[in-house]
């Protein structure tokens, strides 16, 4: 019995903030940002919109292209660092707002988020618990990005992608996981205040403390490190070799990031390495089911080809599945 990916979908606000305005904003260009990251536009939620209402639309298409209701969903992983509210978890939100009453828990492993969650539910279903789970990334990062720190406010965008997980006696599977992290460089890329360590106070507001912080030099050293080192072991866990790979989708972060992975595959990054970072900046857990979205819609994978997903982010956590589609 493998494991199948047998729907996929993607949400992304309307409103589009590109580097031209974000010059308008804080000290920067569009050429700085265009050559450091690679990124164009990001996609920005206005009102009180929130991850659970990008999760659902992104569900909803998910379901409708895997040929099933929303009662036929046996559970729900939401992967995500930027929740509805701190409890109760925002997959229960998602599973109201799509009418059915499911198990389910969020995921906090920042970019990691749904390669980990795609981890757990690849295990939940080979134990028999669940048959059909909807794992969802799903983010709204603009509303915890300081908009006066050129560093990272450039970096960041909003949205939502989902996939549908089964089990079932076809070729596709799981073929290896591999998993990692380091809590010793967390002060490296968190938000300090909001938590039981620091809650919300005067003094936390006023000294911009429940914002993004992040040190870019060592935190672009370890995921270009990390993330290459994911593949390697994951490929060697999966007896494959890198000519067997149709296409690695990487989180979407940064574009010197995901060269040094096309240079690691020995390809160019065309090739087998998907990018749609320019559309939409890093939206942490969200970006790798975008992509994988977008990928299968555009023909770039079909049944039987072998993926890969990788990932870096916060924790510091690190990933990659191989998986045959």
């Amino acid at each position: 019995m493998g494991i199948r990916i047998i729907g996929t979908g993607k949400y992304v606000p309307p409103k589009v903030l590109t580097n031209h305005d974000l010059e308008k904003m804080v000290e920067t260009n569009d050429e700085w940002i265009r050559s450091r990251t690679g990124i164009i536009e990001r996609r920005i939620v206005e009102g009180d919109i929130a991850a659970s209402d990008l999760a659902t639309e992104a569900s909803k298409i998910a379901i409708e292209k895997a040929g099933l209701k929303p009662e036929d969903i046996d559970a729900i992983i939401c992967a995500t660092i930027t929740p509805d509210m701190v409890f109760p978890a925002t997959a229960y939100l998602i599973a109201d707002k799509l009418g059915i009453k499911r198990p389910g828990f969020d995921l906090n492993a920042a970019c990691s988020g749904f390669v980990y969650s795609s981890a757990l539910a690849y295990s939940m279903l080979k134990t028999g618990i669940f048959k059909n789970i909807l794992v969802i990334g799903s983010e709204v990062l603009s509303k915890i990005v300081d908009w006066q720190d050129r560093n990272t406010c450039v970096l960041f965008g909003d949205g939502a992608g989902a996939a549908i997980y089964t089990i079932d006696n076809s070729e596709s599977d799981i073929l290896a996981i591999e998993l990692g992290g380091d809590g010793g460089c967390a002060d490296l890329l968190y938000m300090p205040a909001g938590g039981s360590k620091m809650p919300a106070s005067e003094e936390t507001v006023k000294n911009r403390l429940h914002f993004i912080k992040m040190n870019g030099r060592e935190t672009f050293k370890m995921a270009v490190r990390m993330m290459t080192e994911s593949v390697e072991k994951v490929i060697q866990k999966a007896n494959i070799k890198k000519e067997d790979i149709k296409l690695v989708i990487p989180h979407q972060a940064n574009i010197r990031i995901i060269d040094a992975i096309a240079e690691y595959l020995g390809v160019r990054r065309e090739e087998k390495v998907f990018v749609n970072l320019d559309k939409y900046g890093n939206t942490s857990a969200a970006s790798i089911p975008i992509a994988l979205d977008e990928a299968i819609s555009q023909g770039k994978i079909n049944r039987g080809d072998i993926v890969i997903l990788v990932a870096f982010g916060g924790g510091f956590s690190w990933g990659a599945i191989a998986l045959r589609y």
